[in-house]
């Protein structure tokens, strides 16, 4: 059973956001990868915006940059 996807962005979008989010990664993922919706799961995870760089950005984007398949268009990384 796979894949999860786990998306953080700023907090304050409203549950049918996150929704629309959920279903277009899925879709993606069932057009560009062959998964079945049906075995995908998507979470969000919120975070305040001045907690950003500190909480995401570091941890997520810079220590595992050589995870990344496309990087940020902001911060030391953008390309």
């Amino acid at each position: 059973m796979m894949p999860h996807v786990i998306v953080k962005f700023y907090s304050g979008r409203s549950d049918e956001d996150k929704r629309a989010m959920a279903d277009g990664v899925a879709a993606a993922l069932q057009e560009t990868m062959g998964y079945e919706v049906a075995n995908i799961s998507v979470s969000v995870e919120e975070v305040e915006k001045a907690d950003w760089m500190e909480a995401v950005y570091e941890p997520d984007i810079v220590r595992r940059q050589h995870q990344l398949v496309k990087r940020p268009g902001y911060g030391h990384l953008a390309g």
